[in-house]
């Protein structure tokens, strides 16, 4: 889409707290290579109106400068498609096939005005500051919508039927294939294999995120199924609660909107710095400073090293913050021992080992003591569960070869830890 003809304003709709309905907040317009945001005299004049990140967005008149290295406010990229959503969208408009298909052939008012509005948050966006129109798919059965995610990947464009199969799912984040369904209670985000995958990718995570419930961390609700031979993870959103027989949404940024980085920035976020975030705007810091620290050990346990900060996110009330259920836990591949998390865990540290958490339990106001028994905690479970959930998956006696001691619970996770933590694998 070429600059003449792309989009110049988007209207950014927002579902206040306990709403099931929208309303408009502001305008996002394009000022060069910039998108910049300002909120409409109307939501400001509500007595219930909330910024949509007070940090970067406060509610006040006129364009809010952005955060400094930011070409759009964080908190409104949170809700815009990552790279699969981003893949449909280009199939769906240019037809665009396989390796021809390049993410900046669209720009960002775009991608935002063509995903589907069932984005994750409480935002959406319209062309119209007066009526709200739902970008929204007929409904599609898991068998269409694995079959349009194959297509997508392909580089075969999609038959009409196909792509609104496939669209609903457009605005939602992450690089893997992917898609929304709902059932009479309940909203779940369901992922596929990859074409690429060499091995159960969708298996790993499913196990992850159950071992990460059994050793205590709030994760998201997981299950597995099948359709046409093929494992299917469904996740249950959080960020959905039913109302009657509709649907109220729950704001929500990510731990780089907190950190006021872009994705160019990404390489430099922490854990360190996220802490005092915590300490200072969380509704319950003590017990979220645990929680977080929980999760990294654990994402180091079971050997996943995509912990990047979107794959951190905290509900937004308008006043405080408050962490969501953990999500996209699963083991990466590696080609040997040696790996390094996605984040920042202590100075420039970001070594995959328990022991680098034990030298930062004071960054999660945790004992030396207390940081320990946590990762002994979890290796325990995950050593005596590990059968029970593979058997939960249905994992194959060799993908089970392929992730025990390589992926989950690595040896060198364990280096340098104190020898009872390495005990417990003896």
């Amino acid at each position: 889409m070429t600059s003449e003809n792309a989009p110049r304003e988007a209207f950014v709709w927002i579902w206040l707290p306990q709403a099931t309905e929208p309303v408009v907040a502001g305008l996002l317009t394009r000022d060069g290579d910039k998108l910049l945001f300002n909120y409409g005299r109307s939501y400001l004049a509500r007595e219930d109106a909330i910024a949509i990140y007070d940090p970067e967005l406060p509610l006040k008149a006129g364009g809010l400068p952005l955060s400094p290295g930011l070409s759009m406010p964080n908190s409104i990229r949170d809700a815009a498609p990552d790279a699969w959503g981003r893949r449909v969208i280009i199939n769906l408009i240019l037809g665009k096939k396989g390796n021809a298909i390049d993410p900046a052939a669209l720009d960002e008012l775009t991608y935002l005005l063509e995903s589907g509005s069932d984005r994750i948050g409480a935002l959406d966006f319209q062309a119209s500051p007066s009526r709200y129109v739902p970008r929204q798919s007929r409904s599609a059965s898991l068998e269409e919508l694995l079959s349009a995610a194959a297509r997508v990947e392909e580089g075969v464009p999609l038959t009409s039927e196909l792509d609104q199969a496939l669209f609903h799912g457009s605005s939602i984040g992450g690089a893997r294939p992917k898609a929304l369904i709902a059932d009479a209670d309940a909203k779940f985000i369901a992922k596929f294999s990859s074409q690429g995958d060499v091995y159960s990718v969708v298996k790993a995570e499913f196990i992850a995120m159950r071992l990460a419930g059994m050793v205590g961390i709030n994760a998201a609700p997981v299950r597995l199924t099948q359709t046409v031979g093929k494992d299917v993870l469904l996740i249950t959103r959080f960020d959905r609660q039913k109302s009657g027989d509709q649907w109220r949404r729950r704001s929500m940024v990510s731990a780089l909107t907190m950190l006021g980085l872009d994705e160019m920035m990404a390489r430099y976020a922490s854990y360190e710095d996220l802490a005092p975030i915590i300490r200072h705007r969380f509704s319950d810091p003590k017990k979220t400073l645990k929680e977080l620290y929980s999760r990294v050990v654990f994402n180091i346990l079971c050997g996943n090293t995509d912990d990047h900060a979107r794959n951190h996110a905290a509900f937004w009330n308008g006043s405080e913050l408050e962490l969501t259920p953990a999500y996209d836990i699963c083991p990466q591949a590696r080609a040997g021992n040696e790996a390094g998390q996605a984040m920042l865990i202590l100075g420039n540290n970001r070594s995959s080992q328990v022991a680098v958490c034990l030298q930062a339990h004071a960054v999660f106001q945790l004992s030396k003591e207390d940081a320990t028994a946590i990762a002994a905690a979890q290796i325990t479970t995950i050593r005596d569960q590990w059968d029970r959930v593979c058997e939960e998956a249905n994992l194959s006696v060799i993908d089970r070869q392929l992730f025990w001691r390589r992926q989950i619970l690595n040896p060198f996770a364990l280096e340098g830890a104190p020898e009872s933590l390495r005990a417990l694998l003896q």
